[in-house]
């Protein structure tokens, strides 16, 4: 990977995309991408840099856009209006808002690459607004990946190129991008708390056994965690409580049953793990909006 980082030495800047009113409802639409290499012992920002995006080291800057911003290789520094300055490593993304005051810098003893894309949209607000990304934490630890760099490489040739449909290829990559940033942060986080595998021997207990009446104290007990630290650990980790999570377990496979077997809706209620078939029913069209028969009705339906 390192060879093929440091061959990119030269800055590649595209700006200024293009994007009209059906690009926008797509959701999300790109402005610029770039790459920039920076020596160590050499100014920031480089003279090639873009101009619409110059900016101060001294005073740093506003812009009109989100920037998603990937370092490869170096260390630097970064700091905005709602977070203080923090050092930036290789494998670490910083996320820009707009309207938000912001400065980065590499440091002189080591310069660093960056990779940037910048985009706007009513998805990014949406997320903005659900707290998926929040101005307090602009700052996503990924690690060093083939992978990051591939998609934003992908991204300049999609912007050199600008064939028909390219904006909604670039907002698939920022999408992506925006899901890894997510996904591996909170995945790092969790490490760091060395209770990734204890969760997911507790998954694996629980849909080994989400047929019987398991009792989810003992599977925390079974995992070496107090009910209290993995009722909390968990719903972090997966989105669900334990009671959720099992309860879902027995849904989807109430769903396989239903669609592929003939057995009666109370027998089904039973396989799955549910105490009673009305519990199971009003389980099931609370999370469906139909009810076990429907489902089976609908999902069947075809192969008639």
């Amino acid at each position: 990977m390192w060879s093929n980082l440091r061959t990119m030495k030269e800055a590649i800047h595209i700006k200024y995309l293009i994007a009209n009113e059906q690009d926008a409802l797509w959701g999300l639409v790109v402005n610029s991408v770039g790459f920039q290499h920076t020596e160590a012992h050499t100014p920031y920002p480089p003279q090639n840099h873009p101009t619409r995006y110059l900016f101060s080291p001294q005073d740093g800057r506003l812009l009109d856009e989100f920037q998603l911003i990937y370092i490869s290789r170096g260390k630097g520094f970064f700091t905005s209006k709602s977070c203080e300055e923090t050092e930036i490593k290789a494998g670490d993304f910083f996320l820009l808002f707009p309207g938000e005051w912001h400065n980065y810098r590499p440091s002189q003893d080591t310069g660093w690459d960056e990779y940037w894309i910048g985009f706007s949209g009513i998805n990014m607000d949406n997320r903005v607004q659900n707290n998926f990304f929040n101005k307090t934490k602009p700052i996503f630890d990924a690690g060093l990946s083939d992978e990051i760099v591939s998609m934003y490489k992908h991204a300049i040739e999609v912007a050199k190129a600008q064939e028909t449909g390219f904006q909604q290829m670039l907002a698939g990559i920022v999408n992506y991008l925006l899901g890894l940033t997510y996904a591996k942060n909170r995945l790092n986080t969790f490490e760091n708390l060395q209770v990734v595998n204890q969760i997911n021997k507790a998954k694996i207990i629980m849909l080994d056994f989400y047929m019987n009446d398991i009792k989810l104290e003992n599977v925390a007990r079974q995992v070496n965690m107090s009910y209290s630290w993995f009722r909390r650990i968990f719903r972090q980790y997966t989105g669900f409580s334990p009671s959720q999570y099992l309860q879902e377990l027995r849904l989807q496979k109430s769903k396989e049953l239903l669609t592929n077997t003939s057995k009666p809706i109370k027998e089904i209620a039973y396989d799955v793990g549910f105490e009673n078939a009305d519990y199971f029913c009003t389980a099931f069209r609370k999370k469906t909006n139909s009810t076990p028969l429907q489902y089976r009705d609908f999902t069947r339906r075809g192969a008639m």
